[in-house]
């Protein structure tokens, strides 16, 4: 008899309009804390930091992100929770007239 264990784990998906800039792979990370999700996606793309965070490591004004549908709360610190199978989801806010 086989024994399959299946792991779940948190994924980060970024919304197209990022894919204009620069490569958005979807990472499955085994992260607790949104920062720690964003940090995988960096080491898999590292050009993506400039275009989600600032320079003092702030999430970018016209950044949104969601975690499991819910807007994340702590835009400065990124310590928002993630469960195991969360889904976070990294858009730029559209803008103009």
């Amino acid at each position: 008899m086989h024994r399959y264990i299946i792991f779940h784990m948190p994924k980060v998906v970024f919304t197209q309009q990022l894919r204009r800039f620069t490569e958005t792979p979807e990472i499955d990370t085994g992260a607790g804390l949104l920062r720690d999700a964003l940090e995988a996606a960096f080491t898999a793309n590292p050009r993506l930091r400039g275009y989600i965070l600032d320079d003092q490591g702030h999430l970018r004004e016209n950044v949104v992100i969601f975690i499991d549908g819910q807007r994340v709360r702590d835009r400065v610190g990124l310590n928002d929770a993630l469960g195991i199978n969360s889904s976070i989801h990294v858009l730029q806010a559209l803008s103009g007239g």
